[in-house]
């Protein structure tokens, strides 16, 4: 199967700043990878591109083409957004803490360090080296951690940790020119964290500028004469030259015994440049207020502007968010979203939409502020996710995790529709009912809980005379009764699902049992146990342990075969073992140790190759059809094996972040010192805790050297693997979240039964002798996806059963998944059904008698059609209404 990276859920947002393109395009980093949501359709899919370790900074351009990612490793990737491709690299000698796309497109600014390079803008056009460096400012004293550009691409606005604000020119001096040094905004007592160009509705002229610091602090500046009288700077044309006027260097007048405003650094005239400089003539910035947000207990962390509102949002580190109307510091709105610190807030191009983030809790949200409400909330799991679980129709999927939640995300969306958090401990199974309608989660805190997923309510909670911990969790064909395995008293507790009385509970393990699946022909349970067996109960007729399969190793994990007819098991020396569960033989094994092997932890002491630890699957899933099993564990690989042969397909490698441990194979000598491995040494405590004093901090002991606990870099895994019903995709729970992989669509030639008449000619020259079936025949033999629709589009409705029935039973399958893409697809909603009602009757008993062969194919055709019938009844509910209205609305006339 050839696989291909779709989607990464349970994560909207874990870090840096987000972006919003095209007015509805929400862009937000998540982790090393970049998520898109379109606010309007409702949809997030997350690009197929991987930085080399997590994204910090993002800046998309004026007409949303392009985005410019920046990670931890100073590492820059320039992205066709349209294409989902990477079209350049770039790196730089310092992190990258800003960057700001020219209001014209032409240029990219980046701050990195204490220094603001200026590059020119790549475009579509191969080059050997596309970035080319315009100009590099030098002049402050510490990091530079925010930028803002004039309307005209002739200034920038940079704010620094040195407290200061500077107004930087891109026009170059000419020859002989005195070099001036660029305007200082001075005055502030915290690192300035945001800077913005205000601009006058009337003139189009920059009248204003704002620096919004750490502490609390909002300065607005104002552009004027000596006189006093405002006039503004042009931001369609170059200003006129004009001659030095006795500041050279542009910076604040001196703190002589001159005026009060002088002495305290909060105003300076601008130095006046030649035609190519760009600076006015007798101008000065002026301070022209102060302000606090009046947050006491807390630091400002994120902040944006809005030009055409004179709107200004701010977000802080106490959860609370605000916005104002400038220059006059009106407040509209001061609310709070969470208890964790904010750490991007950003309008849309309109500015009718807000959007902030929460990096801490993965928290991603949209409001409309003028209707105050929510356009988007998501919220990713706190913790990482343990286990998955796909609804019969492939459409739903269900995650638990270590927070104690359990969130169900629609696939096609993306998006989490609810979550239930009853839960007080870890969640460690989940398991979908046959009808899909109810959920079974299972938890460490000694519940099994049953979930309605119409009204969304806990129905049914199962417990134990004693609070034991659950770690497995079945549910026969029926539904009617359910099993849990224990971690810690080794037992298997059996309820029923109707009245929840616990009717049985099976002994025998000596071990945890962490794995337990009915069989999906019979009521035969198999349960493995840490006490290296696995065994078989007949649940209904309480005879006990029916079978015991005895094995070398402890036994992590079991799966059944979709059939029932083969049972797999994995065991800690690496190995999968396949049993026959009727006659009670083992039938073959397959070595996994090197497969599954690569990566090193920075803190071991041997290499990838000799270590053994993690050698292991830890979880195990079959192919709908049973034909592949994937395997999974405490590796950053993923296998894929083929059953029959035993050999590895493929293997997946999940991430190349390597902000996580145990992706490189290979470390560099260098960073490791006495005191341990560099990356894992905190020499950086300032973003610890917003918002604490010095005090606060004294009695945490954060001042103190080594206090910090040091707890390392999260370690790639793969703890839960689950395939679609439909076999299209599965899902994988990882360290960085649910990654969802599909069948490469873009896959489409893979033809069989083929010989040298079988040619797209001459499917199009059958087509033309209107020898429909003989056209739909050829198609199929060489399974094109274009042609095969064009051929069923060909058809009249009138000769669909004629057609049909000309089908030979090899090429149904290929017939029903073209029919499935096209119900999803394709607006011709009652043709298709025609097609599948035809299929069903003239095909009914071939697809009955093999089933196991086309179960792939027809789940992904239920799933079209569930989906079809789901928005065709939201459609007509709201039709009646509507007609019911319209009626009595003419009868009351």
């Amino acid at each position: 199967m050839n696989y291909r990276f779709q989607n990464l859920l349970g994560a909207p947002y874990r870090g840096g700043n987000a972006v919003i393109t095209n007015n509805t395009e929400l862009i937000s980093p998540v982790g090393n990878r970049v998520s898109v949501t379109d606010l309007i359709k409702s949809q997030s899919i997350t690009l197929p591109v991987q930085s080399s370790s997590n994204i910090s900074r993002i800046a998309a351009s004026p007409d949303g083409v392009f985005l410019l990612t920046a990670d931890d490793n100073r590492r820059c990737l320039f992205i066709n957004l349209r294409q989902r491709v990477v079209l350049h690299r770039i790196s730089f000698k310092n992190s990258v803490n800003a960057i700001e796309f020219s209001p014209n497109g032409a240029f990219i600014a980046v701050a990195t360090g204490k220094l603001v390079q200026i590059w020119r803008c790549p475009g579509f056009k191969k080059e050997f080296f596309p970035f080319e460096l315009v100009r590099t400012f030098a002049d402050c004293d510490d990091k530079v951690v925010a930028l803002d550009w004039s309307p005209d691409s002739n200034y920038l606005l940079i704010g620094s940790k040195d407290f200061t604000a500077r107004l930087f020119c891109m026009k170059k001096l000419k020859s002989g020119g005195v070099k001036r040094k660029p305007f200082m905004f001075l005055g502030h007592r915290d690192t300035v964290v945001g800077v913005f160009f205000g601009i006058d509705k009337n003139t189009n002229k920059v009248c204003n500028v704002y620096t919004v610091t750490r502490d609390c602090y909002v300065f607005s500046w104002g552009l004027s004469d000596n006189e006093g009288e405002s006039d503004g700077m042009d931001v369609k044309e170059p200003p006129s030259p004009g001659t030095p006027d006795g500041d050279a260097d542009g910076e604040v007048e001196g703190f002589g015994s001159g005026d009060l405003k002088k002495r305290k650094g909060y105003e300076g005239r601008e130095g006046d440049l030649d035609e190519e400089g760009g600076y006015l003539r007798n101008r000065k910035w002026e301070l022209l207020g102060k302000n606090n947000f009046l947050q006491s207990q807390a630091k400002l962390t994120a902040c944006d502007y809005h030009r055409g509102l004179n709107m200004l949002v701010v977000g802080f580190s106490n959860g609370v968010f605000g916005l104002y109307q400038m220059p006059d510091f009106v407040c509209l709105h001061l609310l709070s979203i969470s208890r964790e610190k904010i750490t991007t807030a950003v309008f849309n191009e309109l500015g009718n939409w807000l959007t902030f983030g929460c990096a801490k809790l993965g928290q991603l949200l949209v409001w409309e502020w003028k209707s105050e409400s929510y356009i988007l909330k998501q919220q990713g799991h706190y913790f990482d996710v343990n286990c998955l679980a796909y609804s019969p129709d492939s459409q739903l999927l269900a995650t638990g995790a270590d927070d104690n939640k359990v969130k169900v995300w629609t696939v096609s969306s993306g998006f989490c529709f609810i979550t239930f958090s009853e839960h007080t401990n870890a969640i460690t199974a989940l398991h979908f009912m046959a009808n899909s309608h109810s959920l079974l989660s299972a938890s460490l805190d000694g519940t099994v809980r049953a979930w309605d997923l119409y009204r969304y309510r806990n129905f049914r909670t199962f417990t134990t005379p004693e609070t034991r911990q659950f770690v497995s969790l079945a549910a026969d064909q029926s539904g009617e009764v359910i099993c849990a395995g224990t971690l810690d008293s080794f037992e298997i507790f059996v309820w029923s699902m109707k009245t929840g009385r616990l009717l049985d509970i099976l002994s025998g393990h000596e071990g945890p049992v962490h794995g337990l699946m009915f069989s999906p022909t019979n009521a035969i349970l198999a349960s493995s146990s840490w006490d290296r067996t696995v065994r078989l109960w007949d649940v209904f007729d309480g005879k006990g342990a029916v079978e015991t399969f005895t094995h070398t190793h402890d036994v992590l994990t079991l799966v059944y075969r979709p059939d029932g007819k083969q049972l797999a098991s994995s065991t800690l020396d690496g190995q999968i073992h396949f049993w026959d569960p009727i006659d009670g033989l083992l039938m073959y094994t397959i070595e996994g140790r090197r497969d599954i092997s690569g990566g090193r932890l920075m803190t071991d002491r041997r290499s990838a190759a000799n270590s053994s630890s993690g050698k292991f699957f830890t979880t195990l899933c079959y192919s709908a059809d049973g034909s592949y099993i994937l395997a999974g564990g405490s590796s950053k690989y993923i296998c894929m094996y083929d059953v029959a042969d035993q050999v590895l397909l493929r293997r997946f490698q999940i991430t190349h972040n390597l902000s996580l441990d145990g992706v490189l194979d290979f470390l560099n000598s260098k960073n490791m010192t006495d005191a341990g491995p560099l990356d894992l040494i905190d020499d950086d405590n300032s973003d610890i805790e917003e918002g604490v004093d010095k005090q606060t901090r004294g009695k945490l002991g954060y001042d103190l050297p080594g206090s910090m606990p040091n707890r390392g870099r999260p370690v790639v895994r793969t703890k839960c693997l689950r395939i679609a019903p439909t076999g299209r995709s599965f899902s994988a729970a990882t360290t960085e979240g649910v990654l969802v992989y599909s069948i490469d669509d873009s896959f489409i030639f893979d033809p069989t039964d083929l010989d040298i008449d079988v040619t797209p000619e001459a499917v199009d020259a059958a087509l033309n002798e209107d020898k429909l079936s003989k056209a739909l025949i050829l198609s199929l033999r060489l399974n094109e996806d274009s042609l095969i629709k064009k051929c069923i589009f060909k058809v009249s409705p009138i000769d669909i059963p004629a057609v049909v029935s000309s089908i030979p039973y090899r090429y149904l399958q290929r017939l029903i998944e073209a029919l499935a893409d096209l119900l999803e697809s394709c607006p011709h909603v009652e043709f298709i059904l025609q097609w599948c009602q035809e299929l069903c009757k003239v095909h009914g008993n071939s697809i009955q008698q093999n089933f196991r062969k086309l179960l792939p194919a027809l789940k992904s055709l239920q799933k079209a059609i569930t989906r079809t019938h789901q928005d065709l009844k939201e459609t007509c509910s709201s039709n009646e209404y509507m007609l019911r209205y319209l009626c009595s609305a003419s009868s009351g006339k």
